[in-house]
């Protein structure tokens, strides 16, 4: 989605190195996909991911 779009951006973190970051976004599996203030855990499909972000975008639940 990064690569389509110049609203979104991505970054890839080494959690191993960064434990602050581990604490911080209370990570507890990986991968940890962060949209907006919205986390999601674990690998999911990206149909799933898309609604995510759409409803971030949207303003709508957290998790």
């Amino acid at each position: 989605m990064a690569i389509e779009s110049p609203n979104v951006t991505a970054a890839v973190i080494e959690a191993s190195e960064f434990p602050e970051l581990i604490q911080r976004y209370q990570v507890r599996g990986v991968p940890k996909t962060m949209i907006n203030a919205t986390g999601v855990e674990g690998a999911v499909p990206e149909p799933a991911l898309l609604n995510r972000v759409i409803q971030a975008a949207a303003g709508g639940p957290r998790s």
